[in-house]
């Protein structure tokens, strides 16, 4: 009845080391770059690795042109590509920071789940 107990008071003890490690991942996410593209490179967004989108940029050809239109398509595709690997970025990160912890194999998937952006 009582075995499992030593499993959640090691868990606790461990997540108590998670608060520095996971300020330190934060700080370092946040001195990392990505960069997101449409458009071929015609727009770039550039973001933090947390996400926040620190520049975007658009090629000579696009501002030359003056195309308005072609640029209001062309950014927000930009911005996603960007946060989507700024999210591939965090979660690598992170991996580093639970890999001493006991979770289960399909973690990944259940926070998926639970932050909603999981298909199930």
């Amino acid at each position: 009845m009582f075995k499992g107990l030593g499993n959640i008071a090691s868990l606790l003890n461990q997540a108590k080391t998670m608060g520095p490690k996971m300020e330190a991942m934060q700080e370092k996410l946040n001195s990392m770059q990505v960069t997101g593209a449409s458009g071929g490179g015609m727009v770039t967004v550039h973001a933090s690795g947390s996400g926040a989108i620190l520049r975007v940029e658009f090629d000579d050809t696009l501002t030359q042109s003056q195309d308005l239109e072609m640029a209001k398509d062309l950014l927000p595709a930009a911005i996603n590509d960007a946060i989507e690997k700024a999210n591939a970025l965090r979660a690598q990160e992170m991996k580093t920071v639970t890999e001493d912890l006991p979770l289960p194999d399909n973690m990944e998937d259940m926070m998926k789940k639970f932050l909603g952006g999981g298909n199930g």
